[in-house]
């Protein structure tokens, strides 16, 4: 074993010495790494010291994504980290699959087994596929590791070699990251956008991951776009096929609650009421600003803009709501007599339709005192204009 060799690093890891010592860095503090490290090299060897504390940062990562208990027992790699599905988006998905009657999926481009674990959770037997021996490595691990194994057979293979005739579902997520960052180019993915979807239309059911900002003129024709947003951030999009045909929906998690489109008309564009609505990210990626507000009572502050407002406060899990106090023409000076009148030191400063960045506003306005308020930099029928509000 040695450091040019991840597989070898990684069987080590999966030995008792290599279990026992992940199992002794659970708690342990990544700035005392050094010292740690010293001290375990006395009694085991230096390449094994240095595979279980790459682990053991990387579990410490990973618990914001899998939850602590799931990423103390599981294994990971840097990609595997950054590029796996949430568990909560990966257990939303395979419960639709679950609502489906699909009792097996051909997982392709699986990477360590996030949406597999999700998948088999939910009843549901899964081919997993990955061409990186490590990464398939890793993946075979987690499912014995959280006693998934008997429902996830794990596959290196190159996922456009395998067939999936015999599967009732297949879950394509393409590898979006190149040598150079992310590709926002679908026909870049790898395996290409062209190729998972031709894979997806062989089956009765199927799901692709692909990233949010894909166009909406992207879409393949026949499937639904679904966008997926977690604690308000947008996480991914994600292509059915099998399910409601050229059908529109934005998920916000947890719930989950999803809102369907209906081809409303765009909202009317009024004067700002006493309520701002922010919709959520999914429901903007959607298109579905409209119908938030008609869910809202509300209408557009600018046609370019998806800011809400309205003269009433509704209940929404679609956008959040905040009460506007001021209204002002874009004038840092106004804007900074006006805080100051008001006692503000906690500033929030959010902005759409605006070139000036939030610090450069907290750095004139040089806000102090005991209350809080949020300004909007925005447009209001055109016009610059700064909403000053709280939230509700």
């Amino acid at each position: 074993m040695n450091d040019l060799d991840p597989l070898a690093a990684f069987a080590a890891l999966r030995t008792e010495e290599g279990g026992a010592l992940l199992a002794s860095l659970a708690s342990y503090d990544p700035n005392q790494e050094l010292s740690v490290a010293t001290r375990l090299r006395r009694e085991h060897p230096a390449e094994l010291v240095s595979a279980a504390l790459g682990q053991a940062r990387l579990r410490q990562r990973a618990a914001v994504k899998f939850g602590e208990e799931d990423a103390r027992r599981m294994f990971f790699t840097p990609n595997g980290v950054e590029q796996s599905t949430r568990r909560s988006v990966a257990a939303h998905r395979a419960a639709r699959f679950a609502a489906l009657e699909v009792r097996s999926v051909a997982d392709l481009c699986s990477g360590i087994g996030g949406d597999a674990i999700a998948l088999a959770r939910a009843g549901i037997q899964v081919l997993a596929v990955d061409r990186d021996p490590l990464t398939a490595e890793v993946a075979r691990a987690n499912a014995e590791a959280l006693g998934l194994s008997r429902l996830i057979e794990i596959r290196c293979a190159d996922v456009t070699d395998i067939d999936t005739s015999s599967y009732d579902a297949v879950f394509v997520d393409p590898a979006r990251r190149g040598g150079r960052g992310r590709i926002f180019d679908p026909e870049a993915y790898s395996p290409p956008l062209s190729w998972a979807v031709g894979a997806a239309r062989t089956r009765p059911h199927a799901a692709l991951k692909v990233a949010p900002g894909i166009p909406h003129e992207a879409v393949p024709e026949g499937a639904e776009a679904e966008w997926i947003s977690d604690g308000g951030d947008v996480k991914e999009a994600v292509l059915w096929f099998g399910t409601a045909p050229s059908a529109v929906r934005a998920t916000l998690l947890p719930g989950p609650h999803t809102l369907t489109g209906r081809n409303l008309p765009d909202p009317p564009v009024r004067p700002a009421g006493r309520y701002l609505y922010e919709p959520d990210g999914a429901a903007i990626r959607a298109h579905l600003v409209a119908e938030v507000a008609e869910g809202v009572s509300g209408g557009l502050l600018d046609e370019t803009i998806a800011y809400i407002t309205s003269d009433e406060l509704h209940s929404t899990p679609y956008a959040t709501p905040y009460e506007i106090t001021d209204e002002l023409p874009f004038n840092m000076k106004k804007l900074k007599a006006l805080l100051r009148e008001r006692g503000v030191g906690n500033l929030t400063v959010k902005k759409r339709g605006s070139a000036v960045e939030p610090e450069e506003v907290r750095r004139k306005v040089k806000p102090q005192g005991p209350n809080a308020a949020t300004v909007f930099l925005t447009r209001v029928a055109g016009a610059p204009t700064m909403l000053i509000g709280r939230p509700l």
